[in-house]
């Protein structure tokens, strides 16, 4: 071989080398190209896996064998996801199968996802519905969707499975809430069509919103409201929210033929959403009985005041303000007052200054402390409170205060005469028992009611009575009793007494009465000039 050829074949050589060499650093750069493109497929297919597994939702696949190619997978696949396996607490797991899913569910529910997983599986087509999980008191939404790629191939069919407890929990929650509510205001609104008192709201533009039943019966004349509320309480309305203050107006409504009382209220409120919105809430109060009430009153109180002017006794009313309101001219004469004082609505500390300044009060050490302590009855005096007033002149003033509608009603009688007189009959009262202590004779008192009146000293020494029960005047019957003692041998003792009885109250005649010691007592009976009965004994010798 010569020099040339092997020159031409080094070249050749050389040429074949340099094409491999390409070749095989084109193949390297392809193959590095297959892998980088093979190795972001494979992370995207995770992701893609991951983003799955991380939906709240679980899902089973049925995964078709890929049409396009000689796919080596012949049959359909099917996958459950973790989370599905853990929301339907399946015990295979990842491995379960449908069936296994279909388990959970009740009988009926079981057929009716079965046949719509037959209808998508068949037609494609999707399908939506809640079905409750046996065991464990679930409710989960099962959507079903068919997924194709878009060369037409058909991947496979989902079932995604959303569990709906904590939604249904929130949605009976709020339904209960809702029942509440409507519970509420409804129980409000019979509260106030069952109110008799017409209520009434208005909007910030004064138009009535909402009423009761009453509102509607009592001022609604085929859907009209009556004139004279309208306009009266329109204005208060709009002075309400001009002013931010309730207001109120008394006015008369003809409702039946009839002429009512009514007192109409409008009072300002915010909407509690929209606080620079105002409006009011009306009401009206029915005055006619109360009217009518303070007219008898006052017909009443005029009878009564002129009855009191026409008496004896002297009488002066006092507001709660403690102002002079009416006096009969029996005040003005007993104590020597000035009638233009007296109608000037004089205050009751003045009332007493003049009546000082005449000497018409009881005289005191502290005028002051006393004055204080007559002003305080205006807010304390609850009863009628009675005391004598002792005046420098002699006289003795009996004082009846007592609380009054106005105030309080102060009455003043002159008891002197009558203090004297019983003085003078307490004093022969006294000298009778004296007398009659001082007689000999046993002595009895009877009232003409039969109850004792009073006794002697002799009675108690001759009966040997016990002075505490005759000190409480028993009855006669039981006066008769206390001699007892005396008459143990008689042998029907209810016959005596009658019999003592009888001649002392009825026919009043003296007897005679022996007792168990041999003493023989004669009992002289007497009516005397106050109808009472006088008896005494004497002993017969």
């Amino acid at each position: 071989m010569d020099i040339e050829t092997l020159t031409n074949l080094l070249y050749i050589a050389t040429i074949g080398l340099a094409i491999s060499v390409a070749v095989l650093i084109d193949s390297r750069i392809r193959i590095l190209h297959l892998k980088q493109k093979n190795y972001f497929l494979k992370r995207d297919r995770q992701r893609y896996a991951e983003t799955i597994y991380a939906s709240k939702d679980g899902y089973f696949a049925f995964i078709y064998p890929d049409e396009q190619i000689h796919d080596p997978q012949r049959l359909i696949q099917q996958r459950c996801s973790r989370r599905l396996a853990v929301m339907l607490d399946l015990k295979q797991g990842k491995n379960a199968s449908f069936d296994d899913v279909l388990d959970v569910f009740y009988k009926e529910d079981a057929k009716k996802l079965k046949k719509y997983l037959a209808l998508m599986q068949e037609d494609g087509i999707a399908f939506e519905n809640t079905f409750d999980v046996k065991n464990l008191k679930k409710k989960i939404r099962v959507f079903g969707s068919r997924i194709n790629g878009a060369d037409g191939n058909l991947y496979c069919d989902m079932l995604w499975f959303r569990d709906l407890s904590a939604e249904q929990l929130k949605i009976e929650e709020l339904e209960d809430n809702i029942k509440k509510q409507d519970l509420k205001i409804q129980t409000l609104q019979d509260l106030f069509d069952h109110l008799e008192v017409p209520l009434y709201v208005r909007n910030e533009k004064l138009e009535i919103t909402a009423y009761n039943k009453y509102f509607q019966a009592l001022l609604l004349k085929d859907g009209v409201p009556e004139a004279t509320w309208q306009k009266i309480s329109y204005d208060l309305a709009e002075t309400a929210l001009q002013t931010n203050q309730p207001q109120e107006q008394n006015i008369q409504v003809i409702t039946d033929g009839k002429i009512r009382c009514f007192t109409v209220h409008e009072t300002p409120f915010h909407n509690a959403d929209e606080l620079e919105k105002i409006g009011t809430v009306g009401y009206l109060v029915d005055m006619t009985t109360l009217d009518q009430v303070r007219r008898d009153f006052k017909t009443h109180q005029n009878a009564h005041l002129e009855v009191l002017s026409s008496l004896g006794s002297a009488f002066a009313i006092f507001n709660t303000k403690s102002e002079l309101i009416f006096y009969n001219p029996a005040l003005k004469d007993m104590f020597c007052l000035n009638a233009e004082m007296l109608d000037g609505k004089i205050k009751y500390a003045s009332f007493l200054n003049a009546l000082r300044s005449k000497r018409m009060l009881p005289e005191v050490s502290d005028f002051k402390a006393y004055k204080t302590q007559e002003e305080q009855m205006f807010t304390d005096l609850i009863e009628p409170r009675e005391s004598l007033l002792h005046l420098p002149d002699g006289r003795t003033i009996r004082r009846h205060v007592a609380p009054h509608p106005n105030g309080l009603i102060f009455a003043y009688e002159d008891v002197s005469d009558k203090l004297a007189a019983e003085r003078m009959i307490s004093e022969l009262m006294s000298v009778q028992k004296d007398i009659l202590d001082k007689t000999s004779d046993a002595v009895l008192i009877f009232y003409p009611d039969g109850r004792l009146k009073t006794f002697n000293e002799s009675y108690v020494k001759l009966f040997n009575a016990d002075l505490s029960k005759l000190q409480n005047l028993p009855s006669a019957s039981e006066v008769f009793d206390m001699q007892y003692p005396y008459f143990k041998k008689v042998e029907n003792w209810e016959n005596l007494k009658k019999h003592m009885s009888k001649h002392i109250f009825e026919i009043c005649a003296k007897f005679q009465l022996e007792r168990d010691d041999g003493t023989v007592l004669e009992a002289r009976p007497a009516i005397l000039a106050d109808e009472t009965v006088f008896v005494a004994y004497f002993e017969k010798r």
